[in-house]
């Protein structure tokens, strides 16, 4: 193992995960931690998900081989400023935020001197916080890895070796290419989600109590994607505003269409429309991206979660 210390900056369930993977995949591995979140140092400290919960990000990188931040996207720039004066020169500098080409921007800037190679594991669940983190988070989920155009190799491998070790399935790809894939396949069904949820707490003729009481499998999925951290998805948003911006209007195009074929009866387009989405649904469970169980799979994350 390349990284014999590994710094985790931010111990939520990303940074939770990660500890906890790194202590069950690569147990000769060294980690600390720190949360600015003082309540979260006590409960990553009384879950152990780091071997050392440290009072200050600097204190956590300074015999850093590898860090890695999980913070908001908005907060990358700060947190990065913070541990500078302390970050040991050879130390490789990584993340798990969802926005690469923003990140990545703050992050060099913020510190010039060292590699910084952003990182983006497509796995997570709408809880978060130090309770949330469980080790098997990663498995056979996808790593998007998005090195600069001039990029150490060695360092790249060592970082892909690094995910892959905690399960994951690494992909490489540009920054930019990243946000618009994201932009379409997570960000914009966040924002849909949220909106779609808020429209139905709005609506003077249903009750509130009749959105909980009668909500359908569709709605209440809708709900647990629109339970996620509000702080990073404000966040998510406003680094990724012009992919995002671009998603958004396509979809409201094709959603016009949709609603011009339900007002003038067009049940071929409808049909069309529901079939191939239908396919796309049976490739991702052939991918192994999610379960055709009526509940996805999760009682297995819960256990996985809370063995």
């Amino acid at each position: 193992m390349t990284f014999a210390t590994i710094a985790i900056i931010g111990l939520g369930l990303q940074g939770g995960s990660i500890g906890l993977a790194v202590r069950e995949y690569l147990p000769e591995a060294r980690t600390t931690g720190y949360d600015i979140n003082p309540a979260h140092r006590a409960r990553a400290a009384e879950r152990r998900l780091v071997d050392t919960v440290c009072d200050s990000a600097a204190e956590a990188v300074r015999q850093a081989d590898l860090v890695i931040f999980c913070v908001p996207p908005g907060a990358m720039g700060i947190a990065a400023e913070q541990i500078r004066a302390a970050l040991p020169a050879h130390t490789l500098v990584s993340d798990v935020g969802s926005s690469k080409e923003a990140i990545a921007k703050a992050l060099g800037e913020a510190l010039p001197d060292h590699l910084v190679i952003p990182a983006h594991p497509v796995a997570g669940t709408e809880n978060s916080g130090p309770d949330a983190g469980f080790a098997h988070l990663f498995r056979n989920r996808w790593c998007i890895v998005t090195p600069p155009d001039k990029v150490d190799m060695l360092k790249l491998s060592e970082l892909v070796a690094f995910w892959e070790a905690l399960g994951a399935n690494v992909e490489i790809m540009t920054p930019a290419h990243h946000d618009l894939v994201l932009a379409v396949t997570s960000h914009l069904p966040h924002l849909i989600a949220y909106t779609i949820v808020g429209t139905a707490s709005d609506l003077e003729d249903v009750t509130q109590g009749e959105v909980i009481k009668y909500s359908a499998g569709g709605f209440r999925d809708f709900t647990r994607i629109a339970a996620s951290d509000p702080t990073m998805w404000r966040d998510v948003f406003l680094s990724n505003r012009e992919a995002v911006l671009t998603m958004l209007q396509r979809f409201t195009e094709d959603l016009t269409a949709l609603q011009r074929a339900i007002r003038v009866g067009d049940a071929d387009t409808l049909f069309d429309q529901f079939t191939r989405t239908r396919a796309i649904r049976r490739s991702i469970i052939e991918e192994g991206q999610d379960d055709s169980r009526p509940d996805f799979g999760r009682g297995d994350h819960e256990a996985a979660k809370n063995p």
